[in-house]
C-alpha cells in the first residue's frame, strides 16, 4: 500500500499544499528521509540520483521544523550551481505558506550582490546558496550563519570536487553542534572524507533510488572517430534524433562555445550552457530547453547540475569524462521516470582502452555504435546544407536590377533542373575543398 505524506509525519496543512502541486505519493527518497529528519536527531547521508525528489525529501520536513518566531538563519542549503539553487528555492517557495515564503532567501553568484545583502536584512529562516557567493558574504560580514541548526549539502559530490575551498570555509563558520544532511549521487573518496571530517560519528546512511547503471534503462554506446570526422559523425547522429531532446557534454567552456557555434551554423535547434555566461543568458537557454523550444543543450558538467528535465532521450559525451562519477551524472540526465535513453561517447582511437575501465568500475556494458559510412555522412551534410539554404532569410539589399539579371539566367530552367544544378555545384565545391585540405595535411606530415 502506497504511503501518504501524513503517514510520514507531515502536517495536514503542508500535505494539502503538496497536493495542490500534484505531489500526493512520496517517492522512495522522500519516504525514507522525511520521517528520519522529522523524528531523529542524527546526521544523514543520502545516496540518491538527481530527479528522485530530493528537494521535497529535505525541504518538506525542514519547513515543518523551523521556528517561525526566531529571527536567525536556521537552515542553510548549499548547492553547486545557480540553476540548482534556483530550482531548490522555487520548490521550497511552492511548498510554503505565505508567511514562510517571505522567510526563504536565495543567494547565488552571477547576480548583483547588493539586493541579496538587502534580502538577508529581512531575517530569513532558510538560505539557499552557492558556496562561492556565500563565502563572499561571510567574508564581508554581511550574513550571520553562526547559529544555524541544519546544514543541507545537495549534489555534495560536485561541490567537494569543484568548490572544496569555499565549502570548508563555510563549514568553519557554522556551529559544530548542528545536523548535517548530505545528498549525493555517488560516493567517491572525497565524499567519504567529507563525512569523516565534518559530520558526526553516528551518521546514518540511506541508500535510495540507486540502481546499477546497467539496469537503469540507459543504453551505453561508444563510437570511435578520427579528429577530422568528429563533428560530421555527431551531426549525422543528431539528424537521426531530430525532434528529440538531448544534452551534449564537453570538458571546457571553449569547447562548448565552439561546438554550439558549429551546430548553430548548421541550423540545429541548440543552445550553450556554461559558467561564464551571464545569469540572464543561462536562465533564457534553460527556459527554452525546458519548454522544448530548443532540442539540444551543449553544456559543461558543472553548468548542467540542477537540470531536471524529463524526456531527454539521449546524452552525448563529446569528450569522455576524466572521472567515473562524472559519467554517472551525465548519463543520469536521460532515462528518467522509468523511460529508456542512450548515452553515446564519441571517442578517439587512443581512448578506446578506457572503455573497459569504465565498464569494470561502473558495472555496465558498452556496445559499439555503428558509425555512418563516408557516403551517408556526405549525404547528411548535403541535407544540412539544403536546410541551411531553406532557413536563410532573403537579402533585401540586392538591387532589383541584379536580381532581374540573375532571374534571366535561370528563367528557362525548371524547378527540378535548378535544384539539380545547385546541388551539383555544392557537391563539386565541397569535394574540391576536401581535396585541398587533404593535400595540405599530406604536406604537413611530410
Amino acid at each position: 500500500m502506497l504511503k501518504s505524506f501524513s503517514a510520514l509525519g507531515v502536517h495536514k496543512e503542508l500535505e494539502t499544499r503538496l497536493a495542490k502541486l500534484a505531489i500526493t505519493v512520496p517517492t522512495t527518497v522522500q519516504e525514507k528521509a522525511i520521517p528520519f529528519i522529522l523524528h531523529k536527531k542524527k546526521d544523514m547521508v543520502v545516496l540518491a540520483k538527481t530527479g528522485s525528489g530530493k528537494t521535497a525529501a529535505f525541504g518538506v520536513p525542514l519547513l515543518q521544523k523551523i521556528k517561525a518566531e526566531e529571527t536567525q538563519i536556521q537552515v542553510l542549503i548549499l548547492a553547486p550551481t545557480r540553476e540548482l539553487c534556483s530550482q531548490i528555492y522555487q520548490n521550497l517557495v511552492s511548498f510554503s505558506s505565505d508567511d514562510q515564503q517571505k522567510k526563504i532567501v536565495s543567494i547565488t553568484g552571477g547576480t548583483p550582490i547588493k539586493p541579496q545583502i538587502e534580502s538577508i536584512k529581512s531575517k530569513p529562516n532558510i538560505v539557499v546558496a552557492t558556496p562561492g557567493r556565500l563565502a563572499d558574504l561571510v567574508e564581508r560580514k554581511a550574513i550571520d550563519i553562526t547559529k544555524i541548526s541544519y546544514l543541507v549539502l545537495d549534489e555534495a559530490d560536485e561541490m567537494v570536487t569543484a568548490l572544496k575551498e569555499e565549502l570548508v570555509a563555510i563549514i568553519a563558520e557554522i556551529p559544530k553542534i548542528r545536523r548535517t544532511l548530505l545528498f549525493t549521487a555517488t560516493m567517491p573518496g572525497t565524499i567519504k572524507q567529507l563525512v569523516q571530517n565534518y559530520m558526526s560519528k553516528h551518521v546514518t546512511y540511506l541508500e535510495t533510488d540507486i540502481e546499477p547503471l546497467a539496469k537503469s534503462g540507459i543504453d551505453h554506446q561508444y563510437v570511435v572517430v578520427k579528429p577530422i570526422e568528429k563533428l560530421d559523425v555527431l551531426m549525422h547522429f543528431l539528424t537521426t534524433k531530430e525532434n528529440e531532446r538531448g544534452i551534449i557534454f564537453c570538458k571546457t567552456k571553449a569547447a562548448v562555445n565552439k561546438l554550439a557555434k558549429n551546430l548553430a551554423i548548421h541550423k540545429f535547434s541548440s543552445g550553450a550552457l556554461h559558467g561564464s555566461l551571464s545569469q540572464g543568458i543561462r536562465d533564457r537557454v534553460m527556459e527554452q530547453f525546458r519548454a522544448g523550444n530548443i532540442d539540444i543543450l551543449v553544456a559543461t558538467d558543472l553548468a548542467a547540475r540542477g537540470i531536471d528535465v524529463k524526456e531527454i532521450s539521449y546524452v552525448v559525451n563529446y569528450h569522455l569524462p576524466d572521472r567515473y562519477d562524472t559519467y554517472v551524472h551525465r548519463s543520469g540526465r536521460t532515462a528518467r521516470a522509468g523511460a529508456t535513453g542512450l548515452s553515446l561517447s564519441v571517442i578517439q582511437e587512443e581512448e578506446l582502452e578506457e572503455i573497459p575501465e569504465f565498464e569494470e568500475d561502473l558495472g555496465l556494458v558498452f556496445t559499439a555504435y555503428k558509425k555512418a559510412d563516408a557516403k551517408s555522412i556526405e549525404e547528411n551534410n548535403t541535407l544540412l546544407w539544403a536546410k541551411k539554404i531553406f532557413k536563410t532569410k532573403p537579402n533585401r539589399s540586392l538591387s532589383e536590377n541584379l536580381k532581374s539579371e540573375i532571374k534571366t539566367i535561370f528563367h528557362h530552367l525548371t524547378k527540378e533542373e535548378l535544384i539539380d544544378k545547385v546541388v551539383a555545384n555544392y557537391v563539386a565545391n565541397n569535394s574540391a575543398t576536401k581535396t585541398i585540405a587533404s593535400n595540405s595535411n599530406k604536406k604537413k606530415k611530410k
